[in-house]
């Protein structure tokens, strides 16, 4: 078999996982079948730029953050179906294996009836459905509990708010999962807008209680009641043209002016895409490559490989081709940090 293997949207890590183990899976089935990388997602398909992968030539990435094959994210499927599917047949393929998140499969949506596709979702952003998980979201929470670990000394010292803003676009995930893991004073998130006279009530709360400072941990597109998040710039080519980002500062800026609490903002951006994955990632890496180099081998098309009750399995690919699944208000874990005092 001559399977294809591309990534696509932003990188995530444990990508590299996802191509060592495909790889290693297909390869290591049969001397007579091929894996053939896809370079820089979908512009490599229409660019028909391509690499043979062998066996060697992936031993080890999987610990490496980024993704050997390159991507974009700029998804320009529209209107050019039967090109897609004419420069995919040129590479003499008997299936594509794509990893990627919303926009990729939302591109794919519509090649899916008419192409052998195999889907692995992947953003740090955790908000495909069809999955409980994705990898790279464990890696980003690390490194956001890092970073609130490593300023709440900074806040202590100088008696300061210090405001971690992460990524994650509409959902909060990111956000939630690592201001819980730190046990941050505060997590706002964009599926529970903040009240303003609520959130000063606290803030001033807790310095009259006696606390030097405190560390807060704000979504990119949190939002207080009856406003509209803050966008940095859009980008026109592509799927999700809105950028969003710049609440921390605002933030930063509105606590002084209400509280008179020194405050400083520091925003991860890309740091949370660029680490080494996790071992909890590199489990669902290795696990979902392989199932999805089997099905592959099994010629079982237009399939998902998903997480689910504690398992890893797959369903129709268009299990998460859908909205984005975000945080429930009521959600466990916005329960947990109720319980602990964090404000949310």
């Amino acid at each position: 078999m001559r399977v294809g293997i591309m990534t696509g949207g932003g990188d995530a890590p444990g990508l590299n996982g996802i191509i060592e183990a495909v790889s290693r899976s297909v390869l290591n089935q049969s001397p007579e079948n091929r894996m053939v990388g896809i370079l820089d997602g979908f512009e490599g398909v229409f660019g028909m730029r391509t690499r043979e992968i062998k066996f060697n030539d992936v031993l080890g990435i999987h610990c490496e953050a980024g993704t050997f094959l390159g991507t974009t994210n700029k998804s320009r499927i529209a209107g050019r179906s039967e090109e897609f599917q004419a420069a995919i047949q040129k590479m003499n393929l008997d299936c594509l294996i794509a990893a990627g998140g919303d926009g990729t499969f939302s591109a794919l949506k519509q090649l899916a009836p008419s192409l052998p596709i195999i889907g692995v979702p992947k953003t740090i952003d955790n908000d495909l459905p069809g999955t409980e998980i994705t990898f790279g979201f464990d890696t980003a929470c690390s490194v956001v509990a890092d970073s609130v670990d490593a300023l709440r000394s900074t806040a202590e010292a100088h008696s300061r708010v210090m405001i971690v803003e992460t990524m994650g676009r509409t959902a909060g995930w990111i956000a939630l999962g690592g201001g819980m893991a730190s046990y941050a004073d505060a997590i706002l998130i964009p599926e529970r807008p903040f009240s303003r006279p609520k959130f000063l009530d606290f803030l001033k709360a807790k310095r009259a209680a006696g606390k030097r400072g405190l560390v807060v941990v704000v979504s990119e597109a949190a939002k207080a009641e009856k406003e509209d998040a803050t966008v940095a710039f859009r980008v026109e080519e592509s799927v999700q043209q809105e950028r969003f980002g710049g609440i921390a500062e605002k933030l930063a800026r509105w606590i002084e002016k209400e509280t008179g609490w020194e405050s400083r903002h520091v925003v991860l951006g890309h740091l949370q895409r660029s680490r080494s994955p996790t071992t909890t990632d590199r489990f669902l890496t290795a696990s979902m490559g392989t199932l999805a180099g089997n099905l592959a081998v099994m010629k079982k098309w237009n399939r998902a490989v998903v997480y689910r009750e504690g398992r890893v399995l797959d369903v129709p690919l268009t299990d998460i081709q859908g909205d984005a699944r975000i945080v429930e208000t009521d959600h466990r874990w916005v329960k947990v940090c109720l319980a602990q005092g964090i404000f949310i």
